[in-house]
């Protein structure tokens, strides 16, 4: 999947049903970013692992973190009655491999629920610490982080209106 299809099926649709406040450039460039680290936008389904969906949560990790963390809780029971998944952690760890709308929604909530705030666009080192603090990856590859991070902001940079 590209960047601008995932920006117009996943991410855009995803932050029309959260609060406003969580739809700043910040916010868009760092769902590009962790999915492109994740998946690459291609694997719903981690290759050699649990995880589903293109931002990679686990049942017991991501998923349950969000349903109940009480920065998240309420908004992903709401959005979890919009998608029409029941709010547990079995039923949810389903849909994100086939929901990108629903992966998207939890992916903006899991880094909802950091205490800090996102780091400024531009900001390669502020993101891969948000990064590795909101997914906690078991092999992280700092490697592969600055070129994907520098793909997420040229695509936001040649997309401004998914930059509002």
């Amino acid at each position: 999947m590209t960047l601008s299809e995932i920006i117009k099926t996943g991410i855009d649709p995803a932050l029309v049903l959260l609060p406003a406040q969580m739809d700043t450039q910040a916010a868009r460039l760092m769902l590009l970013a962790i999915g492109l680290q994740e998946s690459r936008f291609i694997h719903r389904r981690q290759v050699r692992g649990p995880a589903r969906g293109f931002w990679q949560f686990e049942k017991g990790g991501g998923v349950r973190g969000v349903l109940t963390h009480s920065a998240s809780r309420d908004h992903a029971y709401g959005i979890c009655a919009a998608r029409g998944v029941e709010p547990v952690a079995t039923s949810v760890y389903a849909a994100l491999e086939f929901d990108d709308v629903l992966a998207a929604v939890f992916a903006r909530l899991l880094m909802w629920t950091d205490g800090w705030r996102l780091p400024d666009v531009g900001d390669v080192q502020g993101g891969w610490e948000l990064y590795i603090r909101t997914w906690r990856p078991g092999k992280p590859h700092a490697k592969t982080w600055p070129a994907l991070y520098a793909q997420a902001v040229a695509e936001l940079g040649g997309n401004r209106a998914s930059m509002a």
